[in-house]
């Protein structure tokens, strides 16, 4: 059996705010810790039915990355609903539901910048 593992270092400020994030995984053919902005990490607990996750961005990740963020996480979380489930139906409802969400948000930014 094999094993992989992942490291992530979160660099806070003096209120525990993220300033930094960086992670690197024993399987990726980076040589150094690679940066990131924002992350999402979720664990299913079996025995208490329930989704554990820790979310974190750094605060210089700005709204607009934010709503891409979300958007690539939400159409990555349908095909990953697809290759498990293969349920196309509710597959086609997710990207439909992330494609509304980034669309709401990009006429938002219009609006705020008027």
């Amino acid at each position: 059996m094999s094993k992989s593992t992942i490291t992530i270092d979160i660099h806070l400020d003096e209120q525990k705010v993220p300033e930094q994030i960086n992670w690197s995984a024993t399987d990726s053919t980076a040589e150094m810790m690679q940066p990131a902005k924002s992350m999402m990490v979720a664990f299913w607990d079996a025995q208490e039915k329930a989704a554990l996750r820790i979310d974190l961005w750094t605060k210089d990740m700005m709204v607009d990355e934010m709503a891409d963020f979300y958007y690539q996480t939400f159409m990555g979380m349908a095909d990953t609903f697809m290759r498990a489930t293969q349920n196309q139906e509710l597959v086609n409802q997710m990207k439909q539901n992330a494609k509304d969400f980034y669309q709401k948000f990009r006429e938002s930014q219009v609006k705020e910048n008027k």
